[in-house]
């Protein structure tokens, strides 16, 4: 499996970019990872998408989709494009350090 630096640590991710062991990730890892996505600097309602994928993983075993993070995160499914472009539950879930949530292309 290929790894990434992330905050001066070896993290190994899937072929995708994606965490392969969830519970490796930092709060402080987030900023580096979202510069790395294409996100920029990260502000309150990305930590709150963040924080919400991360809790839906460990609760459920996947990250939820883009429809449901638009009706249970309280960021609207436009704003979460507008957030994470490209892809708002794969890219949150890869700055989230959690598996590509299932349904993701």
């Amino acid at each position: 499996m290929p790894t990434i630096m992330v905050d001066g640590q070896e993290i190994e991710v899937d072929e995708g970019g994606f965490f392969v062991h969830p519970d490796q990730w930092t709060e402080e890892m987030a900023p580096e990872l979202a510069r790395t996505a294409g996100v920029g600097e990260l502000n309150e309602e990305h930590r709150r998408v963040i924080k919400f994928m991360r809790e839906e993983y460990f609760a459920k075993g996947t990250g939820p989709t883009v429809r449901a993070l638009g009706l249970s995160s309280g960021v609207p499914v436009k704003r979460l494009y507008e957030l994470f472009p490209k892809g708002p539950a794969k890219l949150a879930a890869r700055i989230a350090g959690i598996p590509k949530p299932r349904g993701c292309i």
